[in-house]
């Protein structure tokens, strides 16, 4: 008769392991005294780690956690308010200033203090050029001192030419005060010195004439250009093509009327055209600032070159209008 071993077997496992192996390490919380269970209820979003609260709780002093359930962590105390009154602005969230009051901080705001800024700056420089026209208009002396000094004109052309390029080509200067006003002041000037003495070419009565329809056409326009559902911010490249047949239309219209060939129709066409392509512009450019619903527009830093653009639309009607008025009386 087989005898077994009267010895006993090894005592169960303290920890839960089987009998006779030996103890193997347990899951967290699965044999400790007192422990918190392995995988404590949760809502969607995953089980809690061993010694974090199980999720739905509400840690760090009752804060609810920032953003959806179980997506963006836990937030200090007072910080979610914090995120919360934070206003989004080009995609990206910009903390609350407790300086300012009463005013919020996105891009419709933005861009209304953007269209104030570029349409103060267009009215000094529509008025300086005004004033420099009238003074031409009915100061005789003028006239005859820029008639006997010619040079005048080709030093207001080449600052045209040199202050135009730089507020057109250089972002960095057009955008860095106060080298921006004063290269667009220049502008100013010497454009307003031109104009001034191209109207003192014609008689008084045409000029105030052209005045008064360049500024109901410039009003007409802008109250288009915001109200209206077309965007003219697409058609950039087309402008710009248009500009170039003109030009060249101008230089075989001067061509004409330097040899004797010109007449009047020729004239009256040119400038006709050369109105219309500039309305077009002015609608263009005012859409470009007003931005919005544009597929286009202009940055709110770039206040000086949205001025410029206004201003060299409105002159160029000027100066068109102004033509056809002249053929007409001619």
């Amino acid at each position: 008769m087989t005898t077994w071993n009267s010895a006993p077997y090894p005592p169960p496992d303290p920890y839960g392991g089987q009998q006779g192996y030996p103890p193997q390490q347990p899951y967290p919380g699965a044999g400790y005294p007192n422990a918190p269970p392995a995988y404590p209820a949760g809502g969607p979003g995953g089980y809690a780690q061993p010694g974090q609260p199980p999720y739905g709780q509400q840690p760090y002093g009752g804060q609810q956690p920032y953003g959806q359930p179980g997506g963006g962590g836990y937030t200090q105390p007072g910080e979610a308010t914090r995120l919360n009154n934070m206003t989004d602005m080009y995609g990206t969230t910009y903390p609350d200033d407790p300086d300012v009051k009463g005013f919020e901080f996105n891009d419709k705001s933005i861009r209304r203090g953007f269209i104030r800024k570029v349409y103060s700056i267009l009215m000094g420089q529509l008025l300086i050029t005004a004033g420099m026209i009238a003074y031409f208009l009915y100061d005789k002396n003028a006239r005859v001192f820029v008639r006997n000094n010619s040079w005048l004109m080709f030093l207001a052309l080449a600052v045209v030419f040199v202050a135009m390029i730089a507020l057109a080509c250089c972002g960095e200067v057009r955008r860095k005060a106060p080298m921006n006003f004063i290269l667009l002041g220049l502008f100013t000037l010497a454009e307003g010195f031109m104009l001034a003495v191209i109207s003192s070419q014609y008689k008084v009565d045409a000029v105030l004439m052209a005045v008064g329809i360049t500024a109901v056409i410039c009003l007409a326009l802008t109250l288009f250009a915001f109200q209206t559902k077309w965007d003219f911010t697409m058609c950039g490249g087309f402008l710009f093509i248009c500009v170039i047949v003109l030009l060249i239309f101008g230089l075989v219209a001067s061509i004409m009327a330097a040899t004797g060939n010109g007449n009047r129709v020729v004239n009256l066409v040119y400038a006709s055209l050369g109105a219309l392509l500039f309305s077009i512009y002015l609608i263009y450019d005012t859409q470009l600032m007003m931005g919005g619903k544009h597929k286009y527009s202009i940055s709110p830093e770039e206040y000086i070159f949205a001025a410029l653009n206004l201003y060299v639309d409105i002159i160029n009607i000027f100066i068109y209008v102004l033509t056809i008025i002249g053929a007409a009386k001619d």
